[in-house]
Parts: structure tokens; sequence; C-alpha cells
């Protein structure tokens, strides 16, 4: 054991809590690893019931099990006396066991009969069986008698006796007839608990022959049968008396029982009282049977207390009570009580309970360490009170050898000071006149070290806030001590929130997140020490966080219950969906996912309560909701129609199934077969709570009806039509509705109406009557009858004059009521003359008012309805030719005598004109009206372009405005710097005469990008202004304004503006873009255009604000595909700015072909001669013993032509490439900032015209050589002549 707990235990610095020594309660370990180690004496484990009884048609199994060990042997005893099994050859003992099998084969059963007692032993002890009685099931025939009839007067009582032979067990009884149909049962006829057949009072209906008592023998399975019994039934009112006084004086088979009616009496029990006995555990069963004429009924209370309704029932039509699982308190006084209509009778039973023996507490084995004490005790009750025996070994304890150290008293053993080898099995018999009861409880002297029963590394997880319980089951003898600590303290867990059970296991009463780790507890005794580790995990709690919500749905819609849960995600989930507390149904529409329930084309059957429960192998959590389907309501039933009359009907209907929603309102409908056979009209509207409708109907109709009703879902299918309902017809009661008189022809007036429909007509032969007379003159009314015509023409009216029209409706049956009079006017015509005196007066250069005098109404010959002005613009005033633009047009409707026409261009010549207009048309135009508008501010500058962007200057190139709207006066240029964080510096102004295009900018910041703004003026001022912006470079690279093809596409997203680009020598550009976002992996993307590969990205440090990027390394005369995105850390684009489509320049070839000019050739020659004669100088000097160290000198005395550049003598700033590119030591950088080729700084080659350098056939060096043609201002120190022939010599040597 380790060091730090023998330390522990044996310090005693520290309180040691031991559990409790109670050594009566010492169990015995179930581990079957530690009961093979441990001696043990016998325990009987599997016996017989006490009562056997056995079919005499099978094999008796009389069962005796034990273990023990060593396994224990067995023997048997019968009638008291030993029964040896090995000398009767059809009885077999089963091996390892102490279980008879007895073959009855060719034997009579009886020979077995007899009560058997089992003995089991080892040299531990001994335990002995309960007493096994032995019996035989019996069952005996029916005993022949002479059953002659029996005759009973109608009315009186009967008892039909069964008394079947006793059999073992007792037979089940019960009534049948001939056809083996049992016989009916009530009130009146019942059967007793004896199986007597009990009549209250007969009727006629009971005379039969075959009144048939049945015996049914269970264990045979056999069925006796009494004789018939035939009951006849007699009348004796209907008895002539002479043979009734034959009959009583000749056979005395009456019943003497009264047969009129009567107060009930009780047939059994028999008088006012009675006395029964009943066991505790059992089932008491109290019968009153009573007879009386009427039928009596039976009920039942108890005197002295309340029956008991959990344990009671009644049977047998009330007749029988019956109280199981008999207590003490079921003791007292039960009335039964018959009652009828002529009064009551009762009988009281006295219940008495007594009680075989039963165990309170059975004596328990005992596992003793030597020199310990313990008891046996074997505590019971019983009614009368048990007498107790006691045994050791199966010897009664005063037959058996003298021990001192055992001690029996009364119901107990007390043990003390036990030694080794006193283990022995004590049995305890208590019994009284009602039974016994039989224990065996061993006393086991061992003396073992702890052992530990829990497994090692046990895991326990629970939730927080739940108690925990980590075991330590241990054993050993003396019981063990057992003490706990936790991770690596020192100290004992033996307070809060700590308990240590008796049994060793330690309890957390609220357990927290604090308490998970490692614990050890500790079992010890005298005889050593164990030690255990386990291991305690307290996890979060499994909530469910959004609960399903009860839904109403309509039928064949999707209901969706949601259930989100929270839990511990060490711990597994699994969700389950419960419908009603079962499981879902087997259907397809029904989808779990990991978070809800989804029911596709919900039905009726869908509704109920559904839960989602989400378990986890430690706790679950569950939530419910209903789902309530809702649909139409069925459509209405069962139309009638009631208290009809000729204007109305009362129509009823019974509503159809609501389908949960509420019913709104009814919808009556109604079809006129007569008129319109096939549509159905809306009639009325009734509430939702109303079955009938009063419907007001019209003359000339023949109606059916039909009812729809309408919840929250929609409206039902429609009724079945109600059946057909006519009126009779009548003469109209409305006149045709919209009377009109308009009209069509500066000559006629069309007087047109809507026509009545058929139902409105109320009979036949509809006719109008049409009446129409000139207003506010003198003339009777004309009229005129048409038939099927909704409109009637009046020829030969003046123009445009009022009229009084009206039409009246006529039938068969007489005239509809008067018409009232409708004012309408004859035909329009055109007007006839223009508005005069017109008048414009301009407001400024876009709006001008006209003003004119309005028409005479008698020339307008209609209803005016407004003036047309038409105007167009006829010129610029800087123009000298007309250039007339697309007719203006604007009404002013009423009678008006001025108008606005706004939207006019400054400094324009305009003409216009004016017409009336009435119904009919347009009059004919006033004379044309020319006006001037005045000068405006001009419009924006038609463009703005950025050239020839340098270092510290660019060129502004511009168009004038396409509306000048005067006379311009000038440009205004401003223009400031913007700095990286979109600051903005000082503004330059400056002004331009109207004829100036272009103008370029000097004395600019390099690298530095400018916002410029930029507009016209005239004499009333300034125009819109237009900007652009351009970015100043920094190398004194050659610069080409690039051409650019802008391809506009959707961007991802809008985190960019101010996308330029330019073109940087002829492999380069330059990207130049404002970002607002808040991702940093930004990168810029090209493709050659129409190119199937994958785009190049080239990553740019993504900080807000303005960026410029250099793309170099690009093809020559290449159009590429150029864009700026933004992508994610999976490396999806979320923003990305509009394609740039770039062209490169061609490579220029622009050079002179030195090798034609003679100059040069002259120059070439000169050179060649010189060398030669500084190398027959070397080679002189070398002849002579010399050297010439050209490398030392050379490095030694470098010319400064030569010398590297530095960074700030004309390198590219942030534009410059790292690597690659960088100059060799003693280059030039030529003028478009490139290195052209890899080859020696000095080499000719590079100041020739592209051809290589070469000898000729004699050794001689000829090369075409010539110095730079420019030189920027970064160059200017430098030498403008050529290198020296002895740096050229050094740069091959």
């Amino acid at each position: 054991m380790d060091r730090k707990w023998k330390w522990v235990l044996s310090s005693g610095a520290l309180l040691v809590i031991f559990l409790g020594r109670m050594t009566t309660a010492l169990e015995v370990p179930l581990d079957p690893k530690v009961l093979e180690g441990l001696p043990q004496p016998p325990t009987i484990t599997h016996q017989s019931p006490k009562d056997f009884i056995i079919d005499p048609r099978e094999n008796i199994l009389i069962y005796c099990e034990a273990k023990g060990k060593p396994h224990p042997s067995f023997s048997w005893t019968r009638n008291g006396t030993h029964f040896d099994v090995e000398k009767d050859s059809k009885v077999l003992m089963k091996p390892s066991s102490g279980t008879l099998v007895i073959d009855i084969s060719g034997e009579k059963a009886e020979a077995y009969e007899g009560i058997y007692q089992c003995t089991a032993r080892n040299e531990h002890g001994t335990a002995v069986s309960n007493n096994i009685i032995i019996r035989q099931s019996r069952s005996p025939l029916w005993s022949k008698e002479r059953k002659e009839a029996i005759m009973v007067q109608v009315g009186v009582s009967l008892v039909l006796q069964c008394r079947p032979p006793a059999g073992l067990p007792p037979p089940i009884i019960f009534w049948m007839d001939n056809n083996f149909q049992r016989l009916p049962q009530n009130t009146r006829v019942s059967q007793a608990l004896n199986g007597d057949l009990y009549f209250s009072n007969v009727l006629l209906d009971d005379t039969r022959n075959d009144y048939i008592c049945y015996a049914r023998f269970p264990h045979t399975q056999t069925i006796q049968q009494k004789q018939p019994i035939t009951v006849k039934v007699l009348d004796m009112d209907a008895i002539n008396e002479t043979v009734a006084a034959m009959y009583n004086y000749t056979n005395n088979l009456f019943v003497d029982s009264p047969s009129g009616e009567r107060r009930p009496s009780f047939m059994a029990p028999l008088g006012r009282s009675s006395t029964q006995m009943a066991l505790r555990g059992g089932v008491l069963e109290l019968e009153c049977i009573a007879e009386g004429l009427p039928t009596p009924e039976v009920s039942w209370y108890k005197e002295s207390g309340d029956l008991p309704s959990s344990r009671m029932s009644f049977h047998n039509f009330q007749k029988t009570l019956k109280i199981a699982d008999v207590m003490e308190a079921d003791a007292g006084d039960y009335r039964c009580t018959a009652k009828n209509s002529l009064g009551s009778a009762h009988h009281t039973i006295k219940v008495n309970v007594k009680a075989a023996p039963f165990w309170i507490s059975a004596p328990r084995n005992l596992i003793l360490a030597p020199k310990e004490t313990g008891i046996l005790t074997c505590m019971v009750s019983g009614d009368p009170k048990p007498q107790i025996a006691w045994s050791v070994n199966g010897v009664p304890v005063e037959d058996s050898p003298k021990d001192m150290s055992r001690k029996v008293e009364d119901d107990t053993v007390i043990l003390s000071d036990v030694q080794t080898g006193s283990s022995a099995v004590y049995q305890c018999n208590a019994s009284n006149e009602f039974g016994y009861l039989l224990a065996n409880a061993f006393v086991n002297v061992l003396a073992e070290a702890p052992r530990v029963l829990t497994p090692p590394n046990n895991v326990y997880q629970v939730i927080t806030n739940n108690p925990a319980f980590l075991d330590c089951a241990s054993f050993g003898s003396p019981i063990p001590t057992i003490t706990w600590f936790k991770d690596s303290q020192t100290s004992i867990l033996n307070k809060d929130p700590y308990v240590i059970h008796n049994n060793g296991t330690l309890e957390i009463n609220v357990a927290q997140s604090l308490n998970s780790g490692k614990y050890t507890c500790i079992a010890s005794n005298n005889l050593g020490t164990k030690e255990n580790h386990v291991y305690l995990e307290v996890k979060e709690p499994t909530r469910i966080l959004a609960q399903p919500e009860y839904m109403v749905v309509q039928r064949n819609r999707k209901a969706v219950f949601e259930c989100k849960v929270k839990h511990d995600p060490t711990l597994i989930p699994t969700m389950n969906w419960l419908k009603d507390n079962g499981e879902l149904p087997d259907d397809e529409r029904f989808l779990v996912d990991t978070d809800s329930l989804t029911i596709n084309d919900v039905t009726e059957e869908d509704e109920g309560t559904y839960t989602c429960v989400m378990n986890t192998t430690l706790d679950q959590d569950s939530a419910s909701a209903m789902l309530t389907v809702v649909e139409e309501p069925d459509p209405p039933t069962d139309l009638e129609l009631t208290d009809q009359r000729e204007r109305s009907v009362q129509l009823t209907w019974i509503p159809g199934d609501e389908h949960n929603s509420p019913t709104q309102k009814f919808l009556v409908q109604y079809e006129d077969l007569l008129h319109q056979a096939g549509v159905w009209h809306n009639l009325t509207e009734e509430e939702g709570t109303k079955t009938t409708a009063h419907l007001d109907l019209s003359p000339y109709a023949y109606y059916s009806f039909r009812v729809l009703a309408l919840n929250h879902v929609g409206y039902s299918q429609p009724s079945q039509p109600s059946r057909q309902y006519r009126t009779n017809p009548a003469a109209p009661d409305v006149n045709p509705t919209d009377v009109q008189g308009v009209g069509t022809e500066h000559n006629n007036l069309v007087i047109s109406w809507k026509e009545l429909t058929g139902l409105q007509s109320n009979g036949p032969g509809l006719q109008y009557k049409v009446n129409w007379r000139q207003k506010d003159v003198e003339e009777d009314w004309s009229s005129e009858t048409v038939a099927n015509a909704s409109k009637y023409v009046v020829s030969g009216t003046p123009t445009f004059v009022p009229y009084e029209v009206k039409v009246q409706a006529v039938n068969e049956y007489g005239n509809g009521p008067a018409p009232e009079a409708v004012v309408g006017y004859s035909g329009e015509d055109v007007p006839m003359s223009a508005p005069e005196s017109v008048q414009v007066l301009v407001q400024n250069g876009t709006l001008a008012e006209v003003h004119w005098e309005p028409v005479l109404t008698s020339m307008v010959r209609g209803r005016l309805q407004g003036y047309k002005v038409s105007y167009w613009r006829e010129r610029s005033l800087h123009q000298a030719e007309a250039q007339q633009e697309e007719q203006q047009v604007l009404a002013f409707s009423g009678n008006r005598t001025d108008g606005r026409l706004p939207g006019l261009k400054p400094y324009s010549l305009y003409t216009l004109n004016i017409r009336v207009v009435n119904g009919k048309g347009e009059g004919p135009p006033s004379p044309n009206h020319n006006f001037e508008t005045p000068e405006g501010v001009p419009g924006p500058p038609s463009f703005l372009r950025i050239k020839n962007t340098n270092m510290d200057s660019l060129t502004l190139e511009w168009g004038p405005p396409q509306d000048n709207n005067g006379r311009l006066t000038g440009y205004t240029l401003k223009y400031q710097p913007v700095n990286n964080s979109n600051e903005l510096g000082p503004v330059e102004e400056m002004t331009f005469p109207a004829n100036e295009t272009t103008i370029t900018l000097a004395d600019l910041k390099y690298s530095t990008r400018y916002k410029f703004y930029f507009n016209a003026k005239t004499i009333k001022g300034s125009g819109p202004t237009i900007t652009e912006e351009a970015i100043t470079i920094m190398d004194e690279a050659f610069i080409q304004q690039p051409i650019v093809d802008v391809v506009k596409v959707h961007p991802i997203g809008s985190a960019f503006t101010n996308v330029n680009s330019s073109v940087v020598g002829e492999e380069g550009a330059v990207i130049s873009w404002e970002y607002f976002g808040p991702d940093k992996n930004v990168y810029v993307e090209y493709i050659v255009e129409n190119s199937k590969e994958d785009w190049t990205k080239e990553f740019v440090n993504g900080s807000s604000g303005s960026q410029t990027y250099l793309i170099k390394g690009l093809k020559p005369g290449t159009s590429y595909r150029v864009r700026v995105v933004v992508k994610d850390h999976s490396e999806a684009t979320i923003h990305s700015t509009e394609e740039l489509v770039i062209t490169l320049p061609a490579m220029k070839s622009n050079q002179v072909d030195l090798a034609t000019q003679g100059w040069f050739i002259g120059l070439m020659c000169a050179i060649a001669l010189l060398i030669l004669v500084l190398l027959i100088i070397c080679f002189i000097k070398r002849n002579k013993g010399g050297k010439y160290p050209v490398k030392e000198k050379e490095d030694a005395h470098q010319d400064p032509e030569i010398q590297p550049m530095k960074d700030d003598d004309g390198t590219f700033g942030e534009y410059s490439d790292t690597e690659d590119h960088k100059p060799l030591k003693g280059s030039r950088t030529p003028s478009n900032g490139t290195v052209k080729r890899d080859d020696s700084d000095d080499s000719l080659v590079d100041y020739g015209e592209g051809g290589d350098g070469q000898f000729n056939e004699d050794g001689s060096f000829i090369g075409q050589y010539s110095g730079k043609k420019e030189k920027d201002t970064h160059e200017g120190n430098e030498s403008s002549e050529a290198p020296s022939p002895v740096n050229a010599m050094n740069s091959f040597v």
C-alpha cells in the first residue's frame, strides 16, 4: 500500500470516521468471486410449497436446492422418519441437488402421500426445508340420485341445491342447460358461494327441465355433471279450485312459501346475525341472499367504520362483498340490507380476523470474526400468538450439545465470544393453529482481510445540483472501516457537503462542477487495508431552450414543432418525439430533424399532444404542445322550408361538423330555375349560432336554396339544394336604374338604362316605357315603349341642349312605380373658335406663364373640358438656323384662363398656340405666338479626362457642355490631394477661358491621389460640377496613357469605391482603389482576356482607405481582366470590385539603325584602332615581365558612372521590384525603370541596337556601341559620354 496512506492510517493525527460495527447486519457478499473463496454453511435456495397437491397422471417432483461452501449433501425424511432414497427404485435424487423425482407410472400415487422434509448439510452446518405435504388431487364422481320435478307457485322463492362431491382441491361450480349454455343470472336469480341456485321469486318463464349443476376440478381438468333438475311453475289463479284441492291433497311437492307480494327476508344466511372468521392476508367473502316480491335490492355498510374502498368489490349483483388482503382493521360488524317497495330486512355478520404466523423480522445470516458477538432475532406475530422453537443444524436447541457462548431468550439467540469452527445453521420455527413459519440463518465465523467489491476506476457521472453517490462496497471480517479522500488531498471527507453511509457509500448532496475529480476509498480492519479509486464527473443539465408551441393547422398544411436543446457537450443526446405519450405513427409524413418535428399534409388523425424528449445517459428534459387540426366545416344538412308566404319563406338547416373551428356565419344562396338555371346568387347571411333564416322573395320565380358555412379556414361545400319553391307573378316593384341621356351625334339624344333582371321582372311580358322632353321648354312628354332593349335614340335634336328623361318598367300584370326624371344633354359638336388675347410672361430660363381669354359658351358647342397648350422649341439663340424640336402639349382642365409651362430650356426661341376642348374634340388653334427664354447656368462639361500622368504633373482635357444655356464665360477647376485615410488636403482653384479645352498641372506631389472638380460658367453662374481622381507615379519610368476598357459587372459586395488603373511601361500596370471593409485578406487577381486559365492571385495588405498596387511581368500587347477581391478564411470571395480590362502597348521598335550611319562606322573604326594599339602595348609590357593589373585598378578606381544607384536616386518607391529586378552592381537603370537583360553590366550589347556582340575571324571584337539617348533629372550628374575603352575592355577580360 502507498506509504502516504499507511502514514495517514497509523499516525492517529487525523479523525477517522468508522462505520458503526453492526455485527448482526454484516451482509454476505453476492460477488461470485468473493463467494468462491469463503467457507459458507448451507442455505436453502428453492423448495416446493408447503401444501403440494399432485396430479396422479404425472411424476412427482419435490424441489430442494441449496448452496454452500463446500457444496452441501442432501437427505430426506417422510412422516418424521428417514426416507432412504436409494432403496426405492421409483425415486431419483438429481445430481448436486436434493430435488426428488418420483416415477409413479405403474404405481398408485397414494403410496407417496405424506409429509416430506429436506436436509442440506456440509461441514459448517445443516439447513432444513419446510414440511412439504404431498397430497394427490381427487375428482370423485357425483353420487347418482333420482330427482323428481319441483312444482312451485308463481312468486314464491326457490333454492336449487348443487352439493358437489368433495374434491382436492374443491371444484368450481356453475349452472348450465342441456345445450351447455350458462343459465342467465340477475338480481332475482343468482348462484351462492356454496354453488346453490337461489330464486328470490319465481316466474312462469323459470319452468324448464334442464337446470344442471356442473363441477370443474382444476388439477385434473375434469368436469362432473349432476342430474338435471326439473322446475314447473304454476299459476294457481288459473287452475280450478277442485283441481287445486286435488293437487294439494295428493302431492306435497309444492314449496311452502308465500306467493304474493311481500317484504324481503333472508334466505342465506338465516336469522338476524351470523359470525364469520377470516385470516390476515386472505380474502373475505360475505354473502347475503334475500327473497321477496318485488325482487329486493341488497346494500352493504360497516357499522364501526368505512368499507376499505381500495380493497373491496361487489359481486353477484351486490349480494357478495369481497375484501382482498384482509387486515386486522377489517374485523367488525358488517350489515347487509335487503329492500323493496314493501319494506326492508337486515342481517349483521360479525367478522373475526385471525392470523397465521407472519414475519416482523426474520433471522438474517451472520458473518462474525473470532471473539465477536452476534444476535439472531426471530420476530413474528400472529393470532393466536405463535410459539417459537429454535434448532441448531436441524436439532432442537435443548437436544443439541451445550455451548457456553450461546444463549437463547425466546425469539433471540445471543452468540458471544465466538470461536473459529463454531459456524452453524440455526432454525427458527414459529407456529400457531393456523400455520407455521420456518427460517434458516447461518452463523459463519470468519477472519478475512478487507476486500473492496466496487470495481476499480469506476467513473460516476451526475448532473449538476443532483446528489452523487460513490460506492465503496467492501467485505471483511471484522467489518472494515471506510475512509474517503479526494484527488491528492490528505484530509478525510467527513463534513459538508460529504456524507459517508454505513455501507461505505460517499454521498454529495448537491454536486457541483468543482466536485469533479478522483476519489479514493480505503477499507481497513485489523487484518489489513485495501484501497480503490473512482472518478466523478459533474455534467451540465439538459434543458429545452425553445419549447414546441401550441399549433392550429389547416388540414393538408404543414405543422412544425421546434425543440431546441442545450446539453453537456460530453454527453450524447437522443431526441425522441411522442404523440399522446406513445410512439409517433409510422408514416413518412412525420419528419424528425435535429431540433424539430415536421408533419406534412396534416390530417385529423394527427391531432393530439406532441412531446419532445431529450435524453442523455444521465438526465432528460421534455416539453409538450398540442396540435389542433382545422378545416372547412362540413356543409349543413336537412334544409327545410316553413312559414311559406307570397313574398317570404322560413329556411332551417342542421349545421355540419365545425372541425375545431367555430362557424362564423352561414351564407344562404338561391337559384332561379325560371330565369337563370344553374346560377347561384347570394341572398343573405346569418350568424354562426343560428340555424334559421327569414328569406324575402320576389314574385314570378322558381327558387331553390342552399347554405354554406364559414369558419376561420374558409367556406364549406354547399349543402344539398332545398326543394323548389315557386312565387306568383305581380307588377314590377322597381324601375330600371342608371338612366342616362347622352347624345352621340350633334343632332341626337341616346336614352340608356340598366335592364331589370328576370327576377326583378315580377312577371311575363316585361317592357320599358321611355319618356323625354326638352328642359325649360313648355312642351308635352314624348314616349315610346320598347322590349328587350337597354337604350332608345331620339333624333332631330338641337346641339347640346338639356332634356328630361325617365324610364318605367311594365309587364302583363301592371306598371312599375312612377319613375323619377333624369336630366341629360343632346349631342355635342366641335368648338367653333379659338382662345384670343394670348400673352406669355417669361419667369426665368425654364418657366413661363401663358394667359388667354376664354371661348364663349355658345362657341364651345358642348361640355367644356379645358384648354390645350401646344408649344415647341424653335432653336437656341446661339444658332441662326431653326432646329425645331418635338412639340409638347399641356392640358388645363376646366374653364382656365392661364397656365404655366415648366421645363423650358434657357436662351431659346419657343412657339405656342392654344385650343379649346369639349367632349367632341378640339377647336381651331389660336395664332402662333413666339417668346424667348433668358440665359441660365450651363450644363456639366461633356467629359473630363486625365492624361500623361507623371511624378509631378498631369494633363486635364475636357469638352464643352452639351447644353450651354447661354454664352459660356469660362471654366473653373478645383483640386486637392487625398491621403491614405481619405482626408482631403487644401483646395487649389484655377479658371480658364471658354475657348480652352486642356491644361497641364505641374508641381504636383509624386505618388499622391488628387481629386478634381470641374464646371462651366455663364453670366448666370456656374453649372453642375463633374469630378475625377488620379494618382501621380513614383519613378521616372516611361509613362504611357493606358488603353482601358471597363467592363461593368455586378459586384459581389459594396466595400470598394474609386477603382482606377493605369499602365506603367510595357510590362506593368497600377491598380488603385478605396476599401472600407473589415476583412484583411485582399487580393489583386488578373487573367488574360478570353483565357480559360485560372486567375492569377497576388496578396495585398488589406488595410482600409486608399490603396495602390503594381502588377509586374505582364506581356506587352496583351489585354488583361483585373479585379480586387476580399476573401474569407475558406478562400470564398465576399467582396469584389468591377472587372477592369487593361490593354498593354506593344513593344516599341523606334530605335535608329546605327549600323547604317556613316559617322557611327567611322567612330567604330577609330575605337577598334585604339583598342588594337592598347593590346599591342599590353603585349609588349608583358613580354618585359611587367603586369597590368586591370581588375585591381578597376576595383580601386571605379568610374562614377558605373556606381550602383541608391534607393533615393530614382528608385520606384513601393512599386520597385524586390530581388529579381534589382540592378546589378555597376549597372545603369534604364529610363523605363527595368533591367532588360541579365548579362554583364557593361556589356556593349546593352548600348547597341539589339544585336549581340561577336568576334571577327581575326579575334578582334566588333560591337555596335552607342551611349544613352536621354538623361532625366535623376541622372543629371552622370557623364553623357560613352564609357571608356578601358572599362569596356575590363568588362570582358
